[in-house]
């Protein structure tokens, strides 16, 4: 008996991971099946049976992981099983997802207004770009696997495991949300589901946008190099350009990016434009560590180093519209419509089209510049001067629905920012430090950033956003201290 024991408390857990991992696609599948019946009758019981079973699948999700780590860390097959069950139940999680906000769109709410109407069409894209990054992903773990290793989960593959499955369950409540159901708690918190605010739906589905191009960086930048060695025989000429594929895909990333930020501007939702801008200086970061890292800004063995090169060059495009073009754009179409007559007296085209310029003045040098200090920028970097030029705006936005005298306070405000940061940008003594090299070297700074990003939910982001790039601003008092050796490193690991 003493030796049968330990036995069956051993199988428990494997029991246990066993239906955690597996568990997931019958309860997805039986959401779908309730979303269905829920588009058929509008049965508000179907409805509170498939939020149910999205929720206990997403539970499952959160834990599953941990669960097998801890009893059975030396299980390949479970984490192998784990990944194709993420699989199977996002590439059914996130069509039903589009297919029921369109459903929302037409049937429940047939008087929708243009903002319902964009964020119907941008869960679409959301629930594509889920779907294209987990075909990329398995492609790239494909070939790792026949070299005899798996990958590991990077931040970035964990962090958007995380989201996935709660933003799964979240949007499912809100598309099939049927308004006529029993006067019951359940319901009721339901119902709270159904009518978030689409400024909150925007964010969140922002950020998972983010993370999950994010994810497909961060595969990229460990096993685009490794993977390639099969495909190209080694012919290094395609290599490379295979290669260039992943960081030039970021960088276009970057200016879709400010696109939509503009686009968001016009429908008076500067907060999600901001958000967006913060996209786009992270794949700014990240198109340049993946080059760094899949070797591409190493010319080839016995060929001359090119001073312009085409990585380079849509680079400068990419950031000269993000982060010089867009703040501008953005600032000129919220304040320009300001009924004041000391507002409407300053010159906002002419203090919009000197950020511009300036800004674009400032990538110019800094291509052209022979003498450039590793880790450190010249003048402040347009995506920090982006960033600290549009974050009063937000504050300028909230002041209109609350009082006239702070509104005017911001708008001129806003309009000397403009002003003082295309200085800024300009002074070349002046040195900024390289803020995604120091975040790579500490992993406590960039998590501290990410927590403050949690007050985009608050009235306080754009005060919280505004003086993290204030400080920014400040910080070559004390920075200058720091060697440019160290200072160029991208990682801890790397010191």
């Amino acid at each position: 008996m003493i030796l049968i024991m330990p036995d069956k408390k051993l199988h428990i857990p494997k029991k246990v991971t066993a239906l955690l991992v597996y568990g997931r696609p019958p309860l997805v599948f039986g959401g779908m099946l309730c979303a269905i019946a829920v588009i058929w009758t509008r049965s508000p019981i179907f409805y509170m049976l498939g939020v149910g079973l999205l929720f206990v699948s997403m539970s499952f999700d959160l834990v599953d992981g941990w669960f097998s780590a801890r009893f059975y860390p030396n299980s390949v097959f479970a984490h192998l099983a784990d990944r194709i069950m993420d699989k199977i139940v996002y590439s059914i999680i996130f069509p039903m997802i589009a297919v029921g906000v369109m459903w929302r769109l037409i049937f429940i709410t047939p008087q929708h207004t243009k903002a319902e109407m964009l964020h119907a069409i941008f869960v679409v894209l959301l629930s594509v770009s889920v779907l294209l990054r987990d075909d990329f992903a398995q492609f790239l773990r494909v070939f790792a696997i026949r070299k005899g290793q798996e990958p590991e989960s990077s931040e970035f593959t964990r962090l958007r495991t995380i989201v996935a499955a709660p933003v799964g369950a979240l949007l499912y409540a809100y598309a099939f949300y049927v308004p006529e159901g029993p006067p019951s708690e359940i319901y009721s918190w339901l119902s709270w589901l159904g009518h978030l605010p689409l400024r909150g739906l925007f964010i969140i589905e922002i950020v998972f946008l983010i993370i999950t191009f994010g994810s497909i960086a961060g595969y990229c930048r460990k096993y685009g190099s490794y993977c390639l060695d099969d495909l190209c025989l080694g012919d290094k000429v395609l290599r490379r350009r295979i290669l260039s594929v992943f960081p030039n895909s970021l960088t276009i990333m970057n200016a879709v990016m400010g696109f939509l930020a503009v686009f968001f501007a016009y429908q008076d939702r500067v907060r999600e434009a901001y958000m967006f801008l913060i996209g786009a200086a992270f794949f700014d970061r990240l198109d340049g560590s993946v080059a760094r890292k899949l070797g591409l800004t190493e010319p080839l063995p016995n060929t001359e180093p090119r001073r312009f090169n085409v990585g380079g060059i849509l680079d400068d495009i990419s950031d000269g519209v993000s982060f010089c073009i867009v703040p501008a754009w953005i600032f000129y179409i919220t304040v320009i419509d300001f009924q004041d007559p000391m507002v409407q007296k300053l010159p906002i085209g002419a203090a919009a089209l000197l950020y511009a310029g300036m800004g674009i003045a400032r990538l110019i040098y800094f291509t052209l510049d022979t003498t450039p200090i590793p880790g450190f920028f010249k003048g402040m970097p347009t995506p920090a001067a982006a960033l600290l030029v549009s974050a009063p705006l937000i504050m300028f936005q909230q002041a209109l629905h609350d009082s006239l005298q702070i509104a005017i306070f911001w708008a001129i405000f806003c309009f000397g920012l403009m002003i003082f940061a295309s200085v800024m940008m300009n002074v070349y003594p002046i040195r900024y430090l390289h803020l995604g090299r120091f975040m790579g070297r500490h992993p406590w700074f960039a998590r501290s950033s990410a927590v403050l990003l949690l007050t985009v939910f608050t009235p306080y982001f754009g005060y919280t956003a505004f003086l993290y790039l204030f400080l920014y601003l400040l910080s070559p008092l004390i920075t200058w201290r720091i060697h440019p050796e160290v200072a160029a490193k991208e990682s801890k690991k790397s010191q």
